[in-house]
């Protein structure tokens, strides 16, 4: 579905169900050169149990018109204005690496409005190194390749992600390739990166969270490692850190894995 916000038009997928402003809402945010079809196993299940889900596609990415939000901070008020045009008072706000960050700053900004708040693959700080920092301006490709690498831990997803086989290092690689050729004005590849990077208020947010809070992490993630988070998870008043087995893109090579873990602290 479309939503205007900000006078432009946002895509969010709501998993095949139509809005119903009687059920709870889940919002899922995702990272650095993906959108919303990251999500498409736990964004279906969860909007088929008895949620409304709006899995967006950020400003400027893919489906979504506007301008890519240039810091952490204008992305969560950019969420903030998604849930005033959804009418929503409060929702369950998911997170994905850069989308980790745009969840927390969003909950630490509105605490009232958050009911609970999931971070998958967080770390903070969330620096990116000069050399990937220049190459995702410079030779995005080869950029996007550095990532894939670090992202992953296997070669083939279990049948439970995108069935049987799947070539998450290829299927991931398109995907990107997709979302960066998505905005001929912006580079959101540098755009969202130098984003993380700059990022300085992920504790201070933390201190004013209120509601339950779910560390997804990665044991072999590369990208933002467990240990990279545990700032974060001290800051936290009511913290649940589950450690799942892949590497830093866990919707789809540990797919199964988070979702039990949604279920778990969702109580679905």
């Amino acid at each position: 579905m479309y939503i205007t916000v900000n006078n432009e038009a946002t895509y969010c997928y709501t998993g095949g169900k139509a809005f119903d402003a009687a059920k709870p809402t889940i919002v899922f945010i995702h990272g650095v050169l993906n959108d919303h079809s990251v999500w498409i196993l736990q964004s279906r299940y969860l909007a088929h149990h008895g949620y409304n889900v709006l899995a967006v596609d950020l400003p400027g990415h893919c489906k979504s018109a506007g301008t890519p939000p240039a810091t952490i901070e204008d992305a969560a008020d950019f969420v903030l204005a998604l849930m005033d045009a959804a009418g929503l008072e409060q929702a369950t706000l998911i997170g994905h690496s850069m989308g980790s960050l745009i969840a927390l700053e969003a909950a630490g900004r509105a605490p009232q409005r958050v009911k609970q708040l999931v971070l998958v693959g967080t770390a903070f700080p969330m620096k990116v190194s000069p050399a990937l920092l220049d190459a995702s301006l410079n030779t995005p490709i080869k950029a996007l390749e550095m990532v894939n690498v670090f992202s992953r831990s296997t070669l083939s997803a279990p049948p439970s992600a995108l069935g049987p086989g799947t070539w998450v290092y290829g299927a991931s690689m398109a995907l990107g390739k997709r979302v960066l050729a998505s905005n001929k004005e912006v580079n959101v590849f540098h755009t969202g990166f130098k984003a993380c990077d700059s990022y300085a208020g992920g504790e201070a947010a933390m201190a004013k969270v209120t509601c339950p809070v779910l560390f997804a992490l990665g044991a072999v993630d590369q990208m933002t490692t467990p240990k990279a988070a545990q700032g974060l998870v001290a800051k936290c008043a009511q913290p649940t850190v589950v450690q799942l087995p892949g590497g830093h893109h866990q919707m789809t090579e540990t797919a199964e894995e988070l979702l039990a873990a949604l279920k778990g602290f969702l109580k679905v």
